[in-house]
């Protein structure tokens, strides 16, 4: 095996004149360098693949730089070597000579006339007519309902506000790594952790130009995603330095490697203007979405389009967004992707608004609460949904009354996200003794093969510890999209009941062939096979076991597999309480006390989906208190790592309650809606609203760390602090 590393960029934006390989390649040791010259370029026609989110044609470039690179850290070289010492001393050899071009860093700075264009081939989509001069927006969405201004002018009080956040990052433990093994005749296996091992075979076959089949990816165990490894970065260069070298090649990122040329999701700029009625009513709103997508198109702007509006009734509404491009590491997804930087402003103008109104907060967006039959912004209207419940879970929690002391204050902020299914597939095989095997195609990044198991000896009437879950690698299983979305218990589960349910009938079956009956006068209950009625005849019952011992008999192996592309996905609503306490001298923010509340369908592993709460609300206060990506006047990445970079550890946190509010989705065999993502939706804002709570002070712009709160408290012009 051979060990690689990458060559990147030092500037935010330069043209590439030439890159020197010779001394490099020279180096004792050295068995292989590619730069973006040995890939073939994705054309146009072919640059998107079945339903995937992503431009391969981008994503190609993203990986290794052509022309131009456009971010720091960009890679233009990668070297495989005999050690990761040859490897590291191999990239100070390669001479790369630049013509440094003028960068651009921030969403607003990128959409002016005069900003540097990143590329001379995108024009603004979503625009009629279309644009003729290349542009940095790469497009606008927009969604309207009812008449805004008619709404506007019916309103007793308007106000109009602006927030920021800035680019955070998931915050995965294990960096991206991958092991590449080229044979001579092109059959290929990859090693590597992702949330998709069908996603690592596509993407890496189109942008080396292989063939699917002669791919086979295998999913490592993952050390955390949290859709920053929905996409690929390492994979088609280990594939090409293998092809090169003839031999297997590792890659694995440096955790600075990772800051600097990973997507972290967006910083973005919100603007919202909300109008209501003295009694509470909300009549109109307007929203601006302004996201960095990095320097390739790709923003989760239309995310946050669609759920930050989401939770609630409003007749009158228009959200427009902006994808923006700018001279940063492409975006990728980050739990809801998009939903909690707009949920954070809109929840906090929620906030701003009762205050104006002298309302409670809790009860404005209960008079205004999304429901059965409400007409989203968006589009749907919805049907079978809980919020309205987790809003009177929050007002009869003791929390919710528990009083407050000084420099204290309470924050209430509400959260969507619309959960997704798609494309699963799954296979239940009954073995010799007994016992069953489920093999399913995601990867298990919080739970999922435990719940896989659970719904598969519920159908099959078998105690749980005889089902072994597999998550299949791309020889194994038919095609599963990503897990992602929040879909995996919802579309995968679908996909493994239905496998369970042909079993069940096939088991039904070889208990008539030993009775000598019809199928239809056999039952199949508590794990066992029945007579159904005594009509059918007088026979012992037969259990699971029994019944695969004598499959040789009956027929050969009793298996099963499904392919599906699961839909009636039930979105999922959330209603968070956050105390916290502020250090008026310091400007820390102590949070003391925290409950998420959510509607999570049926919970079909109640620890689990617990977890998956209590680790969106550990994000979403590291995003709204500390985290945050720093680039000094050249475009460089300041923080890179995580002594810079502060994400919350343990004793930054309460313990955090939890709520389940159960409202089954009917579309589910067992009810199941996802519930890994909403948990992270609301967190930013309910931390800003119980500052604002305790102090007076509104902050606007995050993270809202201790500088800025200071400032804000002592009245200082300061950028970052209220206005």
């Amino acid at each position: 095996m051979l060990w690689a590393k990458i060559k990147r960029s030092p500037h935010a934006h330069a043209r590439i004149l030439s890159i020197n390989l010779d001394k490099a390649l020279a180096l004792p040791g050295v068995k292989a360098i590619v730069t973006g010259a040995d890939f073939p370029d994705v054309p146009p026609e072919k640059a998107q693949i079945g339903a995937a989110p992503h431009n391969l044609r981008d994503l190609s470039r993203n990986c290794i730089a052509r022309g131009k690179v456009l971010y720091e850290g960009h890679a233009v070289a990668a070297v495989a070597a005999v050690s990761p010492a040859v490897a590291a001393e191999a990239l100070d050899l390669i001479e790369v000579e630049y013509e440094v071009l003028p960068h651009v860093m921030d969403v607003e700075a990128a959409m002016a006339p005069d900003a540097p264009v990143l590329h001379d081939d995108i024009f603004t989509a979503g625009i009629e007519p279309r644009p003729t001069k290349p542009s940095n927006v790469s497009k606008v969405v927009r969604f309207t309902k009812g008449d805004v201004e008619a709404g506007f002018r019916d309103a007793d009080v308007i106000i109009e506000r602006r927030y920021t956040t800035k680019p955070v990052h998931q915050g995965y433990i294990e960096p991206h790594a991958c092991l590449v093994s080229v044979a001579p005749d092109g059959q290929t296996t990859i090693w590597s952790s992702s949330q998709g091992q069908f996603m690592v075979r596509a993407y890496t076959a189109r942008m080396v130009g292989a063939d699917i089949a002669n791919i086979r990816a295998i999913p490592a165990e993952i050390g955390g995603g949290f859709g920053g490894k929905t996409i690929i970065y390492l994979e088609p260069l280990a594939y090409m330095l293998s092809k090169k070298s003839g031999r297997p090649v590792k890659i694995v990122m440096s955790r600075e490697e990772v800051f600097r040329a990973t997507g972290p999701t967006s910083g973005a700029v919100v603007e919202v203007k909300l109008g209501a009625k003295k009694d509470g009513r909300i009549t109109a709103a307007k929203t601006v979405l302004k996201y960095q997508a990095g320097a390739f198109p790709g923003s989760p702007v239309q995310q946050g389009c669609i759920c930050s509006l989401a939770p609630y009734d409003i007749p009158n509404a228009e959200t427009t967004g902006y994808d923006v491009l700018c001279n940063r590491p492409k975006v990728a997804a980050y739990r809801a992707p998009g939903a909690p930087i707009g949920s954070f402003a809109v929840e906090s103008c929620i906030d701003e608004l009762a205050r104006e109104l002298g309302i409670n907060p809790l009860e404005l967006r209960r008079l205004n609460g999304a429901r059965d039959g409400t007409k989203a912004a968006h589009g749907p209207t919805w049907n079978n949904i809980g919020y309205l419940r987790t809003i009177e879970e929050a007002m009869a929690h003791p929390h919710y009354r528990t009083p407050l002391g000084p420099n204290q204050g309470r924050g209430i902020a509400c959260g969507f996200w619309h959960n997704a299914g798609g494309e699963s597939s799954a296979a239940v095989h009954v073995n010799e003794d007994g016992t069953v095997t489920v093999t399913e195609g995601h990867p298990d990044i919080g739970g999922s093969r435990a719940s896989m198991a659970m719904m598969v000896a519920e159908v099959l009437g078998v105690p749980f510890e005889n089902v072994r879950p597999v998550v299949g690698d791309t020889t194994a299983i038919g095609f599963s999209a990503s897990t992602g979305g929040s879909r995996v218990t919802f579309a995968g589960g679908m996909a493994v009941t239905q496998a369970a349910q042909k079993v069940v009938e096939e088991l039904k079956k070889r208990a008539a062939i030993t009775w000598d009956i019809s199928p239809d006068a056999v039952e199949w209950k508590d794990g066992k096979a029945y007579p159904a009625g005594a009509n059918a005849g007088s026979f012992e019952p037969l259990d699971l076991a029994t019944i695969a011992n004598r499959s040789a008999r009956t027929g050969g192996p009793i298996s099963a597999e499904v392919q599906i592309n699961a839909q009636g996905q039930g979105p999922g609503f959330t209603t968070h309480l956050c105390d916290v306490e502020v250090d008026r001298e310091t400007g820390a923010v102590k949070i003391l006390r925290y409950t998420a509340i959510q509607d999570v369908g049926r919970a079909i592993h109640p620890s689990y989906v617990e977890g998956q709460m209590q680790g969106g609300v550990a994000q979403g206060i590291g995003w709204a208190l500390n985290e945050e990506y720093i680039y000094d006047q050249d475009g460089r990445l300041e923080n890179p790592g995580f002594l810079d970079y502060r994400v919350p550890v343990a004793s930054d946190m309460p313990m955090i309650d939890t709520v389940m509010v159960e409202v089954p989705n009917p579309r589910h065999p067992f009810g199941a809606r996802g519930v890994g993502e909403v948990p992270i939706v609301p967190p930013m804002a309910a931390v800003a609203n119980a500052i604002a709570d305790a102090t007076g002070v509104r902050l606007r712009d995050l993270p809202m760390s201790p500088p800025r709160l200071l400032a804000a408290l002592d009245g200082e012009p300061m950028r970052q602090a209220a206005e």
